[in-house]
């Protein structure tokens, strides 16, 4: 493409399409930045740091946080055999499952994918859906008889990822249709497929040497053994 093409596709001047040629990135703002890159079909990601640490460490930390939160879950619960952090290759296609669980008796497996962020709608869809595609392969190396597959979605119950699922509920609802009740039940008994997306209340109140609400919860619910989810 021509440095007039992309101007025109990006909406700006050829002058500013020449200085992004030449890495003169200091003139431009980050919106310019991303539209030139966006008519060339490139990702513009930032990854914000301070002087107090690396997000990159804290979000881990929280991420680890919620992987013991739902590892308890299972634990209160007989008959599950919960493998964390799977990761596979199965024809051309790879990736981490954060937790893959099967019932002994019932032969279910479950995708567990936990989400401290809900940024990319589309792309959590396309990997959910990847990965239930691929779970019986993925449960086979390990030797598990698989039987039907569900997928549950966790989500850190922030203010906004509490937004994003109200802007896109129409969508995210179609695609994971189980809220906390219904995963309650399937969880106490496994029978056919089922996909899931609950909030883990709490989980950006605490900072990354805490454990995240919801965590206290998911130990004393003894009638419903820490199920985070949506309200109703």
């Amino acid at each position: 493409m021509r440095q007039e093409d992309v101007a025109l596709a990006a909406g700006v001047s050829r002058a500013t399409v020449s200085r992004a040629e030449r890495g003169h990135f200091g003139s431009l703002s980050i919106d310019t930045l991303r539209s030139v890159c966006a008519s060339l079909d490139i990702r513009v990601d930032l990854v914000p740091r301070w002087r107090g640490g690396d997000l990159e460490r804290v979000v881990n930390a929280r991420h680890a946080a919620m992987h013991e939160a739902i590892a308890r879950v299972f634990r209160d619960r007989p008959g599950w055999t919960v493998q964390p952090e799977v990761s596979f290759s199965q024809f051309g296609e790879r990736g981490v499952i954060d937790l893959l669980a099967q019932h002994r008796d019932r032969g279910s497996l479950l995708v567990v994918e936990l989400k401290t962020e809900l940024i990319d709608i589309n792309d959590l869809m396309a990997t959910m859906d990847r990965r239930r595609r691929l779970a019986p392969a993925i449960a086979k190396e390990r030797g598990w008889v698989s039987g039907p597959v569900g997928v549950w979605v966790v989500v850190a119950g922030t203010m906004t990822n509490r937004r994003r699922l109200d802007e896109h509920s129409t969508v995210l609802r179609t695609a994971f249709p189980a809220n906390r009740a219904a995963m309650t039940r399937w969880l106490g008994d496994p029978t056919g497929p089922i996909a899931g997306l609950t909030f883990l209340s709490g989980a950006h109140q605490r900072n990354a040497r805490e454990p995240i609400g919801g965590i206290r919860r998911v130990a004393r619910a003894r009638s419903a053994p820490g199920v985070p989810g949506v309200s109703g």
